[in-house]
């Protein structure tokens, strides 16, 4: 089945060139375009895409509100494919806070563009470096992270704790498969464990949520 995706910029001719690019691809249709937030969450909603490529600054309502809207009013809700023309914008944070997938910059290699609307599509999520970059730049100048479980995962297993550790320094379900001497289909069943058990939505929030609460920092074992 094709994956259905809704283009969402406040320029005609970067929609158009959005279009052009995925509608190349076989396994891709764009079902609509939206020149705003607000005719976005309308769209998403008609629509029922599975991928919503989002511009970050757009009139009447921007990105970050509008991803926020889709996710509440939409169940489940697509994947957001966050798109941006700035290499550091205060956005992204809260952008993947708020449930984006994938945060890209518009400059991006084609090849970029379609694969991060398969990869959302699958369910698995994608930063681009220079963003993902930032993101461990700042949890750097975090804290030290405190001794014990963090009173936010406190509803977790000690071997979910373990798995959500792994998760945030990016192994995959094989690697934390090999590591912890479990089976794959064990691991996958932990990681959605946490992630019904802390209203997360994918991988990339989980990494988020780790560092938040001080689970893991960059560089430390």
């Amino acid at each position: 089945m094709s994956i259905r995706v809704l283009v969402v910029d406040d320029e005609q001719l970067v929609r158009n060139g959005f279009r052009g690019i995925l509608e190349a691809q076989p396994d891709i249709v764009v079902v609509g375009e939206a020149d705003s937030g607000d005719w976005a969450v309308e769209a998403a909603i008609q629509l029922s895409p599975d991928v919503v490529l989002m511009d970050i600054r757009m009139r009447q309502m921007d990105g970050l509100t509008a991803t926020r809207a889709i996710m509440r009013q939409m169940a489940p809700p697509p994947k957001i494919v966050v798109l941006t023309t700035f290499d550091y914008d205060e956005y992204v944070y809260e952008a993947l806070k708020s449930g984006a997938s994938a945060f890209l910059l518009k400059d991006s290699p084609q090849e970029q563009l379609t694969a991060a609307v398969r990869v959302v599509a699958a369910g698995d999520a994608l930063l681009h470096p220079s963003i993902t970059r930032r993101l461990i730049a700042d949890f750097v100048a975090r804290p030290t992270p405190r001794a014990g479980i963090p009173p936010e995962l406190e509803g977790l297993s000690e071997r979910e704790v373990e798995v959500m550790r792994h998760l945030a320094r990016g192994l995959s379900n094989d690697e934390m498969a090999a590591k912890l001497f479990l089976s794959k289909d064990t691991v996958k069943t932990h990681v959605a464990h946490i992630f019904a058990k802390l209203g997360l939505r994918d991988r990339v929030q989980a990494v988020i949520k780790a560092y938040e609460c001080g689970l893991v920092q960059p560089g430390r074992e």
